[in-house]
């Protein structure tokens, strides 16, 4: 015999679990656990088995149960039961679990009455229930007896509590009724955790063993001592009537017919016995299920709406349809080509807050990387006077020249524009390298087909390949061509008049540059190049280590400030006569590190010849470079110390004429070489590339011959085609059980309050001194109680009356749930 209560939920909740679970997912309908608490031989485990419909709990009289006992009801096709401690049996005699609990009982804690708090895990699995818990536990006692310690009743109540104290475990308080209900200890604890009586109900038995001429009427009517959820009268098997075998079946009907002769019963016989506790608790489950319905609801609507676009394009997919794997081919090949555009061209759309595109990149490498490079070529000064010194003197030959030669310019010229190829030689690997990452990006969408994604990305790559090698040759053209002709007649050259001009006029200018222009020094100063956070690196842990600063770059100089609302000035360093160089990273260090230093040796700050800053990513350390050469603050060149000094000044008038003009002359090269190869790398490989995918990728697949076998589906995607189908039936049978739930059920309303004020919560009773020894008791350490919210009252320490405990009683640390002290204990002997 079953739980017939529970009848109408257990198909639509089973339903609802199977269908979520058949696809993975967890069903969060956590329903509620239900502890029985009361004193001994009270009635509980009578009540507990009344949910299962099987005798399977120990019997008798006295202590029975001695360890708690975590019951969990699973639905399931056939009846057995399982056991933690047993893993892998199972139990399909009700006797054998009974004699199963027994044995395990006096496994830990003795034959002669002792208790633990270890608690025995037991699975029934039967089609009659709910997936629910059940506990049933120690029933309270105050005497100790057989192997029980002193401080019994203080370790059953801690006991107890452990579990009564969730929030989502409803309490049965069993009381019988020939005692007196406003002693009750199980109504006492509840009240504790539970003082609004929210998941509280009263549970009268034993109603058919009061004496002759008394009732329960005015307690089960919920007049006399009043709980806000009233109470349940059930009466259970006598010890004989379960020694005789008799079912439960048969024990329910003995109940049913009770109250409906009793003259004091009849008239609430339907709100008494068993079943009716059955309805009430199956009531407060739907209650639960009801309330975490809208949110589960919600959570399962908003992964259909998800899975809806997707699941249709799989259910009108035909695998083995030639025109829809040819259709399916068109629309992934131009989903590429769009996709490539909006990398390289950007798009407003699904714009990447993290990490840049390959548009972006690639346009840092055009105006910070590149021009990087070039100025490094340009800023070696010293090696290029001492090699316009060569050039003159090598020209001139044992002759004594007395006017500077026009060929030390040209050969000066020529070997300068050919260091131009290593720089724009690299320049086109970079850009090389970032489309390939582009298109290997765009390509990993091709993944569910993996033949087509292979020779798509082959085709591109080699399409890639080819134009780098014709934009490579374009490059070395330009060059060539520069260095076909010198072009001494340019608008912007100065010619070797202006030249010298310029050279005399040197002095004065660095007179007036030492005399300082106040209003161009302060107009400059105002223009803001670069603003970012940087760490100072190489400041010793004595003067503090390693700190970040918000600095600011103007064309003048570099400050830095305590933080980015610039409040706070740290040091303001002049531009003059600044280099950077860079700094290998560090083994252990995550930063990217750069150095400023003065080239006259100076210290730059403080006491510190260089400045170590440093920044968290490489693209951010070329970026402050960039900025600084913009600012004139130029990169150092490592050169050999072969260099010579000569004293002859026709000479070195020679050598700073053809410095000037070599420096006007090139400033032109450079110019236009920033400008072209931007250019003809945009127009022979990134638009080439761009239109190849657009309009040849298609053709060249097609002219494989193979177009059926490309789109043969990759294993992984056959199988996420299934599940995604799978979870999108099954999310839709979830919503349709949840819909039948909510129309085939309804709320009962919690009750109104009542005046529950009779219940005393649990005091605490000063502990008395021994009879015999006059001295207090030691008790054991009680288990540990889980934390739940904070309540007033008096604490275990202290007395309702606020007396202090005596020094001479062992100090307990204050538990989290109420509990009080044992009454005086007596001399076991």
């Amino acid at each position: 015999m079953g739980n017939r209560g529970m009848e109408e939920l257990i198909p639509l909740v089973n339903r609802l679990q199977d269908a979520l679970s058949s696809v993975g997912q967890s069903c969060t309908l956590h329903l509620p656990q239900i502890a029985v608490v009361g004193g001994q031989s009270a009635g509980k485990s009578s009540v507990l088995e009344n949910f299962v419909g099987r005798d399977f709990l120990p019997r008798g009289s006295g202590v029975v149960t001695r360890r708690p006992l975590i019951l969990q009801l699973l639905s399931g096709n056939s009846e057995h039961g399982e056991f933690l401690h047993c893993k892998g049996k199972k139990f399909t005699d009700f006797d054998e679990i009974r004699k199963e609990i027994e044995v395990e009982t006096c496994r830990v804690t003795g034959s002669n009455k002792g208790i633990s708090p270890v608690p025995i895990n037991l699975r029934i699995y039967s089609p009659h229930v709910l997936n629910l818990t059940l506990v049933d536990l120690p029933g309270i006692t105050k005497v100790p007896v057989g192997d029980q310690p002193a401080d019994i009743e203080y370790q059953i109540r801690d006991m107890i509590m452990q579990y009564i104290c969730k929030e989502n475990c409803l309490i049965l308080a069993v009381t019988p009724a020939n005692t007196d209900l406003a002693n009750s200890d199980a109504l006492k604890l509840a009240k504790d955790v539970d003082p609004q009586g929210q998941r509280t109900i009263g549970v009268i038995t034993k109603l058919d063993l009061m004496d002759e001429g008394t009732d329960a009427r005015e307690i089960l009517e919920n007049r006399l001592l009043p709980l806000r959820r009233g109470y349940i009268g059930v009466v259970n098997r006598s010890q004989k009537d379960i020694d005789g075998k008799k079912d439960i079946k048969a024990a329910l009907l003995a109940e049913q017919k009770f109250f409906l002769s009793h003259p004091a019963y009849k008239h609430m016989a339907e709100n008494m016995g068993t079943p009716y506790l059955q309805r009430i608790l199956n009531q407060q489950l739907t209650n639960h299920i009801r309330d975490t319905l809208p949110a589960f609801r919600s959570h399962l609507q908003s992964q259909l709406l998800a899975l809806n676009k997707e699941a249709e394009e799989y259910r009108q997919y035909s695998p083995d349809d030639p025109a829809r794997r040819t259709k399916t081919m068109l629309q992934l090949v131009q989903r590429l080509a769009v996709d490539f555009e909006k990398l390289i061209e950007g798009s407003g759309d699904k714009v990447d807050t993290v990490n840049l595109s390959g548009g972006a990149k690639i346009n840092r490498i055009f105006h910070e990387r590149f021009p990087y490079e070039l100025v490094k070529l340009e800023s070696d000064e010293r090696k290029l006077r001492q090699e316009i010194n060569y050039a003159i003197r090598n020209i001139h030959g044992v002759r004594t020249g007395l006017f500077t030669p026009d060929m030390a310019f040209e050969a000066i010229v020529k070997k300068q524009v050919s260091r131009l190829k290593g720089p724009c030689t690299k320049f086109v690997d970079m850009v090389s390298q970032e489309l390939l990452s582009t298109v290997h990006q765009c390509i990993g969408k091709l993944s569910s087909f993996p033949k087509l994604q292979e020779e798509t990305e082959r085709i591109v790559t080699t399409e890639i390949q080819e134009q780098e090698s014709k934009c490579r040759d374009q490059i070395m053209l330009l060059i060539d061509i520069q260095l076909a002709y010198i072009n001494t007649k340019h608008e912007d050259f100065i010619g070797f008049t202006n030249a010298q001009h310029a050279h005399n006029q040197n002095n004065k200018k660095n007179a007036a540059a030492m005399a300082g222009n106040q209003g161009v020094g302060l107009l400059s100063s105002l223009i803001v190049i670069r603003k970012g956070w940087l760490t100072i690196s190489n400041i010793g842990i004595m003067k503090g280590g390693a700190k970040e600063y918000w600095f600011i770059l103007t064309a003048e100089s570099l400050s830095w400030f305590k933080d980015d609302e610039e409040k706070e000035k740290k040091y303001m360093l002049p531009l003059d006569n600044l280099k950077l160089r860079d700094v290998e990273k560090g083994f252990m260090s995550s930063k990217f590190v750069f150095a400023i230093f003065n080239t006259e040796l100076r210290n730059v700050y403080k006491d510190y010849k260089c400045l170590e800053l440093a920044c968290d990513s490489q693209e951010e350390l070329d970026s402050w470079k960039a900025s600084l050469l913009q600012a004139g603050v130029y990169p150092e060149k490592v050169t050999g110390n072969g260099a010579e000094n000569f004293s002859d000044p026709q000479l070195e008038r020679q050598v700073e004429t053809i410095r000037n003009l070599v420096d006007s002359y090139m400033t032109i090269i450079y110019k236009t070489v920033k400008d072209l190869m931007p250019k003809t790398i945009m127009h022979l490989m990134i638009n080439s590339v761009k239109e190849f995918i657009s309009s040849e990728l298609l053709a060249q697949l097609y002219a494989l011959g193979e177009c059926s076998a490309l789109m043969d589906e990759s294993p992984e995607q056959q199988k996420h085609r299934e599940e995604v189908l799978c979870k999108h039936a099954a999310l839709k049978e979830a919503l349709t059980v949840i819909g039948k739930i909510s129309t085939s059920t309804c709320t009962t309303p919690m009750p109104p309050p009542v005046d529950s004020s009779w219940i005393q919560p649990s005091s605490n009773t000063l502990p008395k001194k021994s009879a015999t020894s006059g001295k207090p008791v030691a008790r054991g350490h009680a288990p540990s109680v889980p934390r739940v919210p904070a309540h007033t009252g008096p604490t275990a320490a202290q007395s309702v009356d606020g007396l202090q405990q005596p020094a001479g009683q062992p100090t307990r640390a204050p538990p989290s749930v109420p509990r009080r002290h044992p009454p005086p204990i007596p001399n076991v002997k």
